[in-house]
């Protein structure tokens, strides 16, 4: 589905992504991890056109950067990690603008635009605040919207920059079960960067281990997420750190 080569992103001299490749099938959630300052967000922005970068990004064996905007957002939703929201649409209004891929022009709607906003609504909980003002919205909420938007935009692979930072757990579980469940339809792909480990390994399928820019490791969760790659990577014991906060909850 996405086959990415050689992907290189410099500033000057400084090199924030070096020759990193990897591909995604249909069915596969693929984990970016790593490090601060490893270049997660980077390659995602790269993926998609939003920083400059050597390199080849195919999606369905078709160069990406040589395909139409409104072509590409069909195949593809970007789901970022914050937003700032400065107009009171309500949340209706904002999931509906997940649609303008398919609209013949930017000011006009189409066959089965009506259907697709009152699912991706009621897959993310959000149909009885449908009319409800953004500005209104909890952090969690809000990213719901957002998360509504991509799913109402109807695309076969979702990148997802680090969706649940800075929310609480209730909502952590409540945006990563939605995207577990979007994933279950055939002939779709979730690629997300994500920080919590723990997060990774409960919903991966693949993970790609990133450090000063370069791929460590790439493949299964079994076979990235090993004591010795870990422990490289992270300069520590991760296991050992991770144990001990586990310990914390287990009765005495």
């Amino acid at each position: 589905m996405l086959r990415v080569e050689n992907l290189t992103v410099s500033y000057g001299d400084l090199t924030i992504l070096n020759n990193v490749s990897f591909s995604v099938e249909p069915g596969e959630w693929l984990m970016i991890v790593g490090p601060n300052g490893a270049g997660k967000s980077t390659l995602i922005n790269a993926v998609t056109g939003g920083v400059p970068a050597r390199g080849t990004v195919l999606y369905e064996g078709k160069n990406a950067r040589a395909m139409k905007p409104h072509e590409l957002a069909r195949g593809i939703g970007v789901l970022a990690q914050s937003h700032f929201v400065g107009y009171s649409f309500s949340v209706e209004e904002v999931v509906r603008l997940g649609r303008y891929a398919y609209a013949p022009t930017i000011f006009s709607s189409h066959s089965g635009e009506e259907d697709a906003v009152k699912k991706a609504l009621e897959q993310t909980g959000l149909y009885a605040q449908r009319r409800q003002s953004v500005l209104t919205l909890s952090g969690g909420e809000l990213q719901r919207t957002f998360l509504a938007q991509t799913f109402a935009q109807d695309p076969k692979l979702l990148l997802l920059d680090e969706p649940t930072n800075h929310l609480d757990l209730v909502y952590q579980k409540q945006v990563f079960e939605l995207i577990r469940a979007w994933l279950q339809k055939e002939g779709r792909a979730v690629i997300s960067v994500v920080h919590d480990l723990s997060l990774a390994r409960a919903y991966g399928t693949r993970a790609l281990l990133l450090d000063r820019g370069c791929v460590v490791a790439d493949g299964p969760m079994e076979q990235v997420f090993t004591d010795e790659i870990l422990n490289r990577v992270y300069r520590m014991d991760v296991r050992d750190w991770m144990s001990r906060m586990l310990a914390q909850w287990k009765e005495a």
